[in-house]
C-alpha cells in the first residue's frame, strides 16, 4: 500500500492536480483493527482508574507523547477549533494542561468553558474521548509546575504572545533574548498570563478498535455525581 501511495503522490514541486487514481489511493487507506476484548466486565467503575491502566500502558508502550490529546474548543458563536496540548496532571478533580491565558484556546475558555480532549493511540487501537467543563487551576499549582520546566521553555512563556500575530522569526528571537537578560542569573518566576486548566469531565468513552469495524465503545456518564457506564454500538 505505502508503494502504491509514493507512486501517486509525486514531489511537491510536481503535483499540478490530484488524480483520480491518487483519489483512490486515499480511499483504500486502511487497516483491519484485532484489539482485545473490551467490555463492562473488564472496565473498572471509576473512569478515572480506567483511564490511568490505559495511559500507564500507553506510557509504558508509546515512543513519543503518549500524553498528546486534541482540544477542541468552541467560541461564542459555536464555531469549533482544535490543537494538540498535553497532559500534565490528572487525578479525579480532572485533567489539567498549561498554556498561555491570553491564547486563541484561553479566549474560547472564558466565554465558554464546555470543551472536549481526545487521545488515540494508534498502535494500541486505542482512543478515550472526554468531555466536560474547565477552570483554572490555582495559581500554587500553576507554580509549582512551572518550577519543573526547563530554562528555556520558562523564558518561552514570556517571549512569546501566543496566538497574537508576530512580524518574523527574528522578532520572536529577539523577545526571548530580552527575556534571557532580563532574567539573567536569577529565578524566572511564571508569567501572570500563563498557568494551568483542568477538564472537570462528565462523560469519558474508551474505544477499543476490533475486527470488522465492532469497534468496543463503553461510555461513562456522570448522573447525580454517581458514574453510569453504557456499551455504545460502533
Amino acid at each position: 500500500m505505502i508503494r502504491f501511495l509514493k507512486r501517486w503522490f509525486p514531489a511537491r514541486d510536481e503535483v499540478k492536480k490530484p488524480k483520480k487514481a491518487a483519489k483512490l489511493a486515499i480511499a483504500m487507506l486502511r487497516r483491519e483493527y484485532e484489539g482485545k476484548p473490551f467490555d463492562v466486565k473488564h472496565a473498572d467503575p471509576d473512569p478515572i482508574v480506567q483511564f490511568e491502566i490505559w495511559f500507564k500502558t500507553a506510557v509504558r508502550l508509546i515512543e513519543n507523547d503518549p500524553n498528546a490529546m486534541t482540544l477542541c474548543t468552541a467560541d461564542e458563536n459555536g464555531f469549533p477549533t482544535s490543537r494538540t496540548v498535553l497532559l500534565k496532571e490528572f487525578d479525579h478533580d480532572g485533567f489539567v494542561f498549561y498554556t498561555n491565558y491570553k491564547s486563541r484556546k484561553s479566549s474560547h475558555i472564558n466565554k465558554n468553558p464546555n470543551v472536549s480532549i481526545t487521545f488515540f493511540w494508534p498502535d494500541l487501537m486505542r482512543q478515550i474521548h472526554i468531555e466536560g467543563k474547565v477552570e483554572k487551576t490555582s495559581a500554587a499549582q500553576s507554580d509549582a509546575y512551572f518550577k519543573t520546566r526547563p530554562d528555556g521553555s520558562k523564558l518561552g512563556a514570556w517571549a512569546s504572545e501566543q496566538s497574537h500575530e508576530v512580524s518574523s522569526r527574528e522578532e520572536l528571537e529577539k523577545q526571548l533574548k530580552k527575556m534571557e537578560q532580563k532574567f539573567k542569573g536569577g529565578e524566572i518566576p511564571r508569567p501572570p498570563h500563563w498557568g494551568g486548566f483542568c477538564v472537570n469531565p462528565h462523560r469519558l468513552e474508551f474505544w477499543q478498535g476490533r475486527l470488522n469495524r465492532l469497534h468496543d465503545r463503553l461510555c461513562y456518564i456522570k448522573e447525580n455525581e454517581n458514574w453510569q457506564i453504557k456499551r455504545l454500538s460502533p
